[in-house]
């Protein structure tokens, strides 16, 4: 069995920062397990690609949920990547850090160090923005942010018409000071490629004689020996395999991905390890639990002309064909945009402590994730409510780690819900019916009456689904939080040398994108491994 000092476990968007900042120190090495496969492909690296990935299980888990009755009792769709970079290389690569409030949030619920004063240094360590250098982003980090080589100019009539017709104010800026109003979208790209966790802190390592890199590694469980984590088993090439950690085994693998090894493991709800058939190594509450995401709802419309929009038409396919030619030049042009432009944060109500509701305009028709295909061009904006009180949760359907988990997101399953996020289309559907894209909008995909609050009660029902925001089922939390999986140090508790550091360890959903949160928390948590390890030393 080899050994290396830590072993971690999925190659995402925080097992990327984890294995880079480790491995820094060339005394230190380091094993990272990812399922899935390299992350080369033209259509990872090109963002436009993104419209292949998503919809398909090309390099992505693609689960089911279970039925919603919030929806109508139909699945959902969740994307998640099985790849180096994770759901970093499959995503449309917004960069949203979320809103001062919730980490001061998290830090209210027991976990201090989690304050919005104490992430921002790793949020500024991690990036290197092109366009902003200030107090609140930093440069020379590994992940690229910049605005996409691509700008349609549809985008700028959505900035016109959320100011006029909603009174937003435009805020270039919705990662700085301020969160609320309306903006162009920056994505992690670097010279007109996708900018994954991948691409920023792994591939540039790869040569470290302290890293190895394991692909097609199907963790299947944490080793425990007398109540500590000594090594990871995995699947590889039709065999069983193990590796040794002589420091830690940190799980990265995600908001499903962490939970399943760890109940796979014996750690987890006693009841629900014993209906398995799994030995309970240590009976912990709160693992699988909690799961939060954001529930959105995507309106789209077609457009009178072909112009500045995706879509399906045969004049558009000629001339993507010249654009893919033109990407593989310069880099620029229509493949090197992520088809999301422009989008708002606001409150459904003046007593949110913070805007709670997101929209994203994209340059085309999207329908059920991409996977149903309209003929013609068009606009769509999603709407999600970004702080839901809705809890889900995840169980194992099998001991197999092949098998997906039983994921029940709970969309909706508080009244609460559902009227703010119709509060959300009412604005979403009056910026894009003003009178500012009159000149370019025609029919609705599904029409609505803006003012019946009954009518688009009943669309976010039946069309409603994940914005890809899982997080929270190994919750942070203190000592008094029985719920809690980890401590506020990303520790398991009860279980020595074992660590959780992903969007599971989340113990609230962020208000916004997750990805640029998640990289936070590995950035952070390589730390306070270098700490711990340090005082030990």
């Amino acid at each position: 069995m080899k050994e290396f000092d830590y072993v971690v476990v999925g190659g995402g968007s925080a097992g990327c920062v984890i294995a880079s900042r480790l491995s820094e120190d060339p005394n230190i090495s380091v094993c990272l397990l990812e399922t899935g496969g390299s992350d080369r492909s033209v259509l990872i690296q090109a963002p436009a690609g993104v419209v292949t990935l998503m919809p398909t299980k090309l390099v992505n888990y693609a689960y089911q949920t279970v039925p919603q009755p919030g929806l109508n009792g139909r699945r959902g769709f969740q994307p998640r990547g099985k790849v180096l970079g994770g759901s970093s290389s499959i995503n449309a690569m917004l960069y949203v850090r979320g809103n001062r409030w919730d980490y001061d949030n998290w830090a209210a619920l027991g976990n201090p160090d989690w304050s919005y004063d104490k992430v921002l240094p790793y949020f500024r360590k991690a990036e290197h923005n092109e366009q902003f250098n200030d107090e609140y982003h930093g440069q020379g980090g590994p992940l690229n942010v910049t605005y996409a080589n691509y700008q349609s100019p549809l985008g700028q009539l959505y900035l016109q018409a959320a100011q006029q017709e909603i009174g937003l104010p435009l805020n270039p800026d919705y990662n700085g000071a301020s969160q609320e109003g309306c903006f162009l979208y920056q994505v992690t790209h670097r010279n007109g490629e996708r900018c994954s966790a991948a691409k920023g802190y792994l591939t540039p390592h790869l040569s470290r004689p302290n890293l190895q890199v394991l692909t097609h590694a199907q963790a299947s469980r944490v080793l425990l020996e007398n109540g500590r984590a000594v090594g990871v088993e995995y699947l590889q090439d039709g065999q069983t395999r193990a590796v040794q950690a002589r420091r830690e085994v940190i799980l990265s693998a995600g908001a499903f991905g962490s939970p399943q090894l760890l109940l796979l493991s014996g750690i987890g709800p006693g009841a629900h390890l014993r209906s398995m058939g799994i030995d309970s190594a240590l009976d912990l509450p709160g693992v699988g639990q909690n799961l939060q995401d954001h529930p959105d709802l995507v309106q789209s419309w077609h457009t009178r002309s072909h112009a500045d929009t995706f879509g399906v038409s045969a004049g558009f396919g000629l001339r993507f064909a010249r654009a893919m030619w033109e990407w593989r030049g310069h880099r620029t042009g229509l493949v090197s945009s992520p088809y999301a432009t422009a989008g708002a944060f606001f409150k459904s109500s003046p007593e949110q402590p913070a805007p709670n509701l997101q929209t994203i305009m994209v340059v085309a028709v999207v329908d059920d994730h991409g996977r149903k295909i309209h003929w013609g061009h068009g606009i769509s904006s999603h709407v999600d409510l970004v702080r839901p009180y809705s809890r889900g949760n995840v169980q194992l359907a099998s001991r197999d780690p092949r098998e997906q988990l039983l994921i029940d997101p709970g969309f909706l399953s508080d009244e609460r819900d559902i009227e703010m996020l119709v509060t959300g289309a009412q604005i979403q559907q009056r910026i894009i019916e003003s009178s500012v894209f009159d000149p370019i909008r025609g029919k609705a995909l599904i029409p609505v009456d803006v003012n019946d609050r009954k009518a688009l009660a009943e669309m976010v029902r039946a069309r409603a689904d994940t914005q890809y925001h899982p997080v929270g089922t190994c919750r942070m939390g203190p000592d008094n939080d029985p719920m809690a999986v980890v401590d506020s140090r990303l520790r398991v508790r009860g279980i020595e040398r074992l660590r959780v550091i992903d969007a599971s360890i989340m113990p609230a959903v962020i208000s916004g994108n997750t990805n640029a949160p998640t990289i936070m928390i590995g950035e952070k948590g390589a730390e306070m491994i270098r700490e711990d390890a340090s005082r030990l030393a």
